[in-house]
This record gives C-alpha cells, structure tokens and sequence, in this order.
C-alpha cells in the first residue's frame, strides 16, 4: 500500500458541493475582490480566534509584515531588530525583513521545539522592537511568558499562527495572545483556501484598519501613510471557499488530534519522540513532527514501503543567506540538534485507519531491525 503525505483531493471531495455553490454565488455575483465573502469571512474567522476583528490579506507572508508595520513597532531603515525562531518556514524571516526588519533568531524549547522563552532576553537589544513566537506544527509557543517579558521591554509581540488555526492555550485561540497575529491559508493548512490567502487578526481595532489600508498600498489611503503597504488582497472566491471550510475546522482539527494520539500510543516503546503537547494546550497537529537520532535512516526504509514523509525544517532560517547577516544570534544548540532528528509522519483529517496502521507497523518493523 502506497502511503500519500497529504492527499488534498480527499478533502476536497468532502467538501465539493458546498464549495461548488460557493463558487458559483461569487461568479454570478459580479464582485471579486473584497467584496462581500471577504468581509463575511473576517467576521467569522475573527470570532472563530476569539477577537474583534480580521482583515483578509494576499498570503501569509504578508500577513506578517503587514501585522509587524501596522502595530508601528518597526521602520524600514532603521535596523529595528524583532526576534524569533529558526526552526519554521524561511516566510517568517522573509516577512520580517520585507517589514524593514531585521531578525533575530532565538533557541528553541527541547520538547516543544517552539520559541523558549528562557533565551529571549538574552537575545535583546537597544534595537529589538518586536518578537514573533512561531506556533510550530499545531502547538502555540509559551506567549503568556513571552508577552511578559515583552511587557517589561515594551515590546510589541506579532504571533505567527500560519499553523495554529484552531489550537488553543490557557482556553485562548491562537491569534488572542499577542498585539496581532498572521495566519496562513495556503492549501495544505488545517484551514486551506485553493490558492494563496492570509489574514491578520487583532483586538486593536486600529491596528486592523491600517492593515486595510496598508494592503492596498497604490489606495488614496494608503499613500497617506508614512510607510509603503503592498498589494495584497484576499479575493472572494477564496473567502467564500474558506467560509465553507471554517465550518469543519473544528471536526477536522479534533480527528487529527485522534490520529496523533493513536501515533504516539503506538509508538511510545519505539526509539522515536514523539510530541510533547502543552499541558494546558489543545494541539491541532498541522505536522506529526517526531525525532530520532537515526532519522535519515528511518526516513529511507519508510520509503522503502511506499511511505512518504517530509523534514520540516531541515535548514534553519539562521543558516540561510538572505538571513545569516543579521542580528548577533546566540547559541542556538537545541534547534541545530533537532534539525538533524525531526522527522513528519503521514497525518492529516482524511488519512484512513488502515494507512495510519501501515505507517505505525513499518515504523515498529524498522526498530525491531535494528
């Protein structure tokens, strides 16, 4: 049995009347771009994430830098440092320097893998003006410590949730923590348009109107700013596709937490670690994110059996070369070690039973031969 990562279709198919008359009410509807659907979807995914208010945005990369210059915590040219974890996706660190920022890579928690907030003051300067915990794989960062420490530094703190949809911590949303937050909807996200979208959530009202203004940058409005915006609009056929989807979010997040709760029952005597969810957490598992020492060896008899799995990340955003010149970053050990041991296991809603099985079995066949 060939054992897919994602299969989005099966997903889709779950949807596709709903979304199929979604579809047609926008093209019949002779409205496009930020219109309707779009302002029905900021209302209801900002009262899904438990604040006042949304604005639907092109990506999630430039729902980050929108989020970082609309909270005025930093200004192109001036060096404004905003700290943040190199282990996630090279668009965090894309969006902060696009922000006219510059990042600061701070280490990682050894069991959540997200931003430890023990190393963040270490890691501040005269020039930090932000921090943005990146909420890995489903699970939230600790921001109720890291907005403490911001506090007491007068810090602004931007949450990137473009993994997070729906996970919670101390019973509150991603995305009600910070200043603002960014979220993604790219495809393969627990709330994936078909195409690219994003969104900025936020109780500050105001900080939500400049986005508004600021990503439709070439606006009368907008030019009246004192920073560049950009192009970035959320469209309406994706907002109405994501109105439909934002109704089983819930049910979808739940059957991943089942699905990797029967992955880490299974494979608890293994050589593998699995996750380590918050205890006041509710993680909604975007990746099944384990480690092992032998992991490239793991990854190879996996496929092997017609087993796809991914490394996310293999390559820390401190080592890339757009980010490398940055800020002074101090020892980052924890998310170099763990570079070299995570591995992504099958899971997403529609992953059948009997895959799952399969995964769990060649898994175990692979320790047991060792």
């Amino acid at each position: 049995m060939s054992i897919p990562f994602l299969d989005l279709l099966r997903e889709h198919r779950e949807v596709e009347a709903e979304t199929n008359a979604a579809l047609a009410r926008v093209l019949a509807s002779g409205t496009y771009i930020l219109g309707p659907e779009v302002k029905a979807f900021e209302n209801e995914w900002a009262q899904f994430c438990g604040v006042s208010s949304a604005a639907g945005v092109g990506n999630g990369t430039d729902a980050l830098s929108l989020a970082l210059m609309a909270s005025g915590s930093v200004r192109p040219n001036r060096q404004d440092e905003v700290i943040t974890s190199p282990l996630t996706a090279g668009y965090t660190s894309l969006a902060i320097v696009r922000a006219g920022a510059v990042p600061v890579f701070s280490d990682v928690d050894p069991q959540t893998l997200t931003l430890d907030p023990q190393g963040i003051e270490k890691s501040i300067t005269e020039r930090t003006r932000a921090i943005v915990p990146v909420h890995l794989y489903g699970q939230m960062a600790d921001v109720p410590a890291i907005c403490e420490i911001a506090a007491r530094h007068n810090l602004v703190v931007i949450e990137d949730a473009a993994q997070a949809h729906g996970a919670q911590l101390n019973g509150k949303r991603a995305g009600a923590h910070g200043q603002a937050a960014a979220f993604s909807f790219y495809p393969t996200k627990n709330l994936g348009a078909y195409g690219d979208g994003g969104a900025v959530v936020s109780n500050d009202v105001e900080l939500i109107d400049r986005v508004k203004r600021l990503r439709e940058g070439g606006h009368q409005a907008a030019l009246g700013d004192s920073i560049a915006g950009f192009n970035s609009r959320l469209d309406e056929v994706q907002a109405a596709m994501l109105r439909v989807k934002l109704r089983y979010l819930d049910g979808w997040n739940e059957r991943r937490r089942g699905l990797a709760h029967t992955y880490t029952e299974a494979l608890a005597k293994t050589r593998l670690e699995t996750p380590h969810p918050h205890d006041e957490a509710a993680h909604v598992y975007h990746r099944y994110v384990v480690q092992c020492s032998a992991r490239d060896d793991l990854r190879a008899f996996l496929d092997s059996r017609s087993i796809a799995t991914m490394i996310d990340y293999p390559f820390l955003n401190h080592q890339q070369p757009l980010f490398a010149g940055g800020g002074a970053h101090r020892q980052l050990a924890v998310a170099e070690a763990s570079a070299n041991r995570i591995l992504t296991l099958p899971l997403y809603p529609q992953l059948r039973d009997d895959e799952q099985q399969t995964v769990i079995d060649a898994v175990k066949d692979w320790d047991e031969s060792k």
